[in-house]
């Protein structure tokens, strides 16, 4: 069974940090583009970041450049979002999913396949 399951979401204040994990079973992740995404209320879900399977394209939407980014740890077969400088407009539900893929990642998350079930992250004094 394919599984993807988010964890280390919470409460943190403007300008603090937090590092979320994608743990996946049921298949590697090795060979598989991740990308991050998030939901807040009343609003679509988006992509954030992403990493391509080789770990050599990574892709950053605008609002989250120089603040958030992505790893990969293959032998653990999880992937990680780093957010630092956090702002309250980065509350949100944050999802990881995973997609075949070869070269560049893609925001797009009608292409990704694969889901976890969400962390909440909320940023507020």
């Amino acid at each position: 069974q394919v599984q993807l399951v988010e964890s280390g979401g919470g409460l943190v204040q403007p300008g603090g940090s937090l590092r979320l994990s994608c743990a996946a079973s049921g298949f590697t992740l090795h060979s598989r583009t991740i990308g991050w995404f998030r939901q807040a209320p009343g609003k679509e879900r988006e992509g954030v970041i992403c990493i391509s399977s080789s770990g050599g394209r990574i892709n950053t939407v605008d609002s989250v450049k120089g603040r958030f980014t992505i790893s990969r740890d293959n032998a653990k077969n999880t992937a990680y979002l780093q957010m630092n400088s956090l702002k309250p407009e980065d509350t949100a539900l944050y999802y990881c999913a995973a997609r075949l893929g070869i070269g560049s990642c893609t925001l797009s998350t009608r292409l990704y396949p694969y889901w976890g079930q969400g962390t909440q992250v909320t940023v507020s004094s």
